[in-house]
């Protein structure tokens, strides 16, 4: 297995199959142009078998934290370690970017997610509401 950061918007689109919808070039492209957003994409055998993706986020009175947006390992790769490797790698990406710490949000009933994120170290906060605006695509 080999991570690596996404530096395309080829290799963004080759990982849609990870994604929950098909990839949109123009997204794809705004992504990599955005500061503080990232993707690492485990490689095995040459194709894309999961990927993680980050965003850097600033605040004047607590620094700098990275927020693990998604997570998703090709099926047929489940439990084999990448999910783990792929967090482990963007905790070094944090680190190296000076983070003070990193977070995710996930439903409290996603157990295969709960294990993989704990066997990565991380901790329950506690109990965690998130609300949501949907805005209409325009």
């Amino acid at each position: 297995m080999d991570i690596r950061p996404a530096a395309t918007t080829a290799e963004l689109i080759a990982a849609e199959h990870l994604y929950d919808g098909p990839a949109r070039k123009e997204w794809a492209e705004r992504f990599l142009a955005a500061p503080g957003h990232l993707m690492l994409i485990a490689y095995v055998d040459g194709r894309p078998a999961g990927m993680v993706s980050g965003i850097e986020m600033l605040h004047p009175d607590k620094g700098s934290e990275m927020c693990l947006y998604e997570l998703s390992v090709d099926e047929r790769h489940r439990r084999q370690g990448i999910g783990r490797a792929l967090i482990l790698a963007l905790l070094a990406v944090a680190r190296e970017r000076g983070c003070y710490d990193m977070w995710v949000g996930v439903d409290t009933d996603n157990d295969p997610a709960l294990a993989t994120y704990r066997s990565a170290g991380a901790k329950d906060d506690g109990v965690f509401t998130m609300l949501t605006w949907e805005l209409p695509n325009s």
